[in-house]
């Protein structure tokens, strides 16, 4: 009987601290969003504008940003001073892609596999020390959609791990889907021109820019705006000024998970933006990664909803049971649900929309 009472108290005990450690791991989630938040903060103060998604060189829309002339460094790089962390920063060489197409082959090496926790997230065990497998059909990518990571001097071999992070800059609510998977992503009101207006009162899920660019619905550079606070490729630099639906209203950065989508890794710029138009927490490892349809189908209309190389991987997810930690334009941290409706999320995407959000309903 003693047996059993203990038995019947350590199952009532083990809930309870698996939730204490839960709340603990959020704690310390929020706070290193805040620390990056006033990383973002200093940034703008000393350039007088947020830092570019990524340096991306020369983009004429003709496969510039994947040549020599691109670094391929993501906002993240870009404010590791802000987060003390000069010694690091000072290490990257500026004028090198940090992949193995560089004209030193190991120029990155030394950066490539070091870890700063600030940028992880501990609710998150798949991202173990920070450095996942390179490639395979579970592993991230170097570069996306093909190159190899920095070579390891010891071996005069590609490095087999790929340094990642569980923090993305914000695209705000620009297409994610549309030609890239012809239209597969059934939330967004997509269409190639886009309406005007939508039957019905329908709200607008997603605008041209895709990713944030300035390429139109069309995937073409045209007409498309960035609509979030940060561009995929196209290196603008939203200042504070410009985010007219208030700071307090406005996500700037979000949770992600590095082993739900095959593009990510902590320097690139491919890997270090999600969108709104994807709903909070969609799960992008349904299907099997190596499932013919999945593996290397790089946002192919082929690929569908559930698979990590897919255009739905381009959203905000967490390991936190019921939603995510998210950082807001103005420093502070909030725990948005999954159940957000979405289009209030989308309307938290955009920085000058001009959308009318409760403070109740978020």
């Amino acid at each position: 009987m003693v047996i059993a009472i203990i038995g019947v108290l350590i199952a009532l005990l083990l809930p309870a601290v698996q939730a204490a450690r839960e709340a603990a791991r959020r704690a310390q989630c929020t706070n290193n969003l805040k620390q990056i938040g006033i990383a973002l903060h200093n940034y703008h103060d000393q350039q007088g504008a947020f830092p570019p998604g990524g340096i991306t060189g020369a983009n004429t829309g003709t496969g510039g940003v994947w040549n020599g002339t691109a670094n391929l460094l993501c906002w993240r790089a870009l404010i590791l001073p802000q987060m003390e962390q000069n010694t690091l920063y000072n290490a990257v060489n500026t004028s090198l892609e940090t992949t193995a197409g560089a004209p030193d082959k190991g120029a990155a090496y030394t950066i490539w596999v070091t870890v700063v926790n600030t940028w992880l997230c501990p609710s998150d065990g798949t991202v173990k020390n920070g450095l996942l497998p390179w490639g395979g059909v579970s592993g991230p990518t170097g570069q996306w959609p093909a190159g190899d990571p920095p070579w390891d001097p010891s071996t005069s071999k590609p490095s087999p791990v790929v340094p990642v992070s569980n923090y993305a800059g914000s695209f705000g609510d620009n297409y994610a889907g549309g030609p890239l998977c012809s239209g597969c992503l059934p939330w967004e009101t997509y269409a190639c021109p886009a309406p005007v207006s939508l039957p019905n009162g329908k709200a607008r899920i997603g605008y041209d820019g895709f990713w944030g660019t300035d390429f139109d619905c069309a995937f073409k550079r045209g007409s498309g705006t960035l609509r979030g606070m940060f561009d995929y490729r196209t290196v603008q630099t939203p200042k504070i000024a410009e985010v007219t639906d208030g700071t307090s209203n406005t996500i700037i950065v979000g949770e992600v998970l590095p082993i739900a989508a095959a593009d990510s890794n902590f320097w690139h710029f491919n890997g270090a933006l999600a969108g709104t138009t994807v709903p909070l927490g969609w799960n992008s490892n349904t299907v099997p990664a190596a499932a013919a349809n999945c593996n290397a189908q790089w946002q192919n209309a082929t690929a569908p909803l559930g698979c990590r190389y897919g255009a739905a991987a381009k959203g905000f997810v967490s390991r936190h049971p019921g939603g995510s930690n998210t950082l807001f334009t103005d420093g502070s941290v909030r725990f948005l649900k999954n159940t957000i409706n979405i289009t209030t999320y989308n309307a938290l995407g955009s920085k000058s929309g001009g959308e009318v959000v409760s403070a109740d309903a978020f």
